[in-house]
C-alpha cells in the first residue's frame, strides 16, 4: 500500500514557550509515518517572540512553512489559511499551545481507512479550570443538538481529514465557531467521521485566547447566524 501525503499545520497566536517542541515532535512523527510530508505553522499575529523561534525552526526541520498574519485574525482566520496552505492528500491539525499530544497522530492515521474521511479526537479528560470544564460540557451540548452534528467533542482540536473533502467546502468564520462550521459542511459534503478518544494537558504556559468576554460573545454571535443559515434557511433554498 502506498503510503500517504500528509499536511500537518497548527496556528500560532503567542505560543513561543510550545511551539519549537510541537513543531519537532511532528516533524518525527510524520517521517516514521510518510515518505511525503509537510508542516506549515500559521502565525496568527503573535505578539511574544513565535516570529524568531519559527525562523530559527526553519533553519532545522527543511519541511517547515511559516505563513503570517500581520494582525491578529482570530483562530478562525488562522484554520484557514493552514487549510488553505496545506498541499497533501491528508490534513492533520491540532493547537499550537501544546495541550494535545502530536504523537497519538499515527493513532488518527490508523482509523482514517478507506471509508473514513474524518478522524476526530474526543478529550479523555479535559485538563483545565473547573468553569471551563463546565462551560466546554455545555457548548458541547449546545452545539451538537443545534446544529444536528455527527460527533461528540467538536471542540476538540485534534484532527485528520481528507484534503478531498476540505475542497468542497468554503469556510467563512473567523472566531472560534469555525469548529462548528467545519464539521457541519463537512458533513453535508458527505464525509464519514471517526472518533477516538484522546489526551488532553493542562496548559503549561500563556492564556487561552477564547476565555475573553470579547472573543466569546463573538463565537456566539457567529454561531447565531450560521444556525440562522444552515439549519433554517438552508431548508428553504432545497
Amino acid at each position: 500500500m502506498p503510503k500517504p501525503s500528509i499536511s500537518a499545520f497548527f496556528p500560532c497566536y503567542n505560543d513561543e514557550k510550545t511551539i519549537g517542541r510541537l513543531v519537532v515532535e511532528a516533524e518525527r512523527q510524520l517521517r516514521q509515518l510518510t515518505d511525503d510530508y509537510e508542516i506549515v505553522v500559521v502565525n496568527d499575529g503573535s505578539r511574544d517572540n513565535s516570529a524568531s523561534v519559527l525562523q530559527a525552526l526553519t533553519a532545522k526541520v527543511p519541511c517547515l512553512r511559516v505563513i503570517t498574519h500581520e494582525k491578529n485574525g482570530g483562530y478562525g482566520a488562522a484554520l484557514r489559511s493552514g487549510f488553505r496552505n496545506a498541499t497533501k492528500d491528508l490534513v492533520f491539525y491540532t493547537d499550537g499551545d501544546g495541550q494535545y499530544d502530536v504523537g497519538e497522530l499515527p493513532i488518527l492515521l490508523m482509523l482514517l481507512t478507506d471509508d473514513t474521511d474524518f478522524v476526530n479526537g474526543m478529550k479523555m479528560t479535559r485538563q483545565d479550570p473547573a468553569y471551563r470544564v463546565f462551560v466546554g460540557n455545555l457548548h458541547r451540548f449546545v452545539t451538537r443538538w443545534a446544529f444536528w452534528l455527527p460527533i461528540d467533542d467538536v471542540d476538540c482540536d485534534m484532527r485528520l481529514i481528507r484534503r478531498s473533502i476540505l475542497e468542497k467546502i468554503d469556510l467563512q468564520s473567523n472566531s472560534g465557531s469555525i469548529c462548528v462550521e467545519l464539521v457541519k459542511h463537512a458533513q453535508r459534503a458527505g464525509a464519514q467521521f471517526r472518533q477516538v478518544s484522546v489526551h488532553h494537558y493542562r496548559r503549561e504556559f500563556g492564556e487561552s485566547q477564547f476565555f475573553t468576554p470579547g472573543r466569546i460573545l463573538r463565537t456566539y454571535v457567529d454561531l447565531a447566524r450560521m444556525w440562522v443559515s444552515l439549519m433554517v434557511l438552508e431548508r428553504f433554498r432545497r
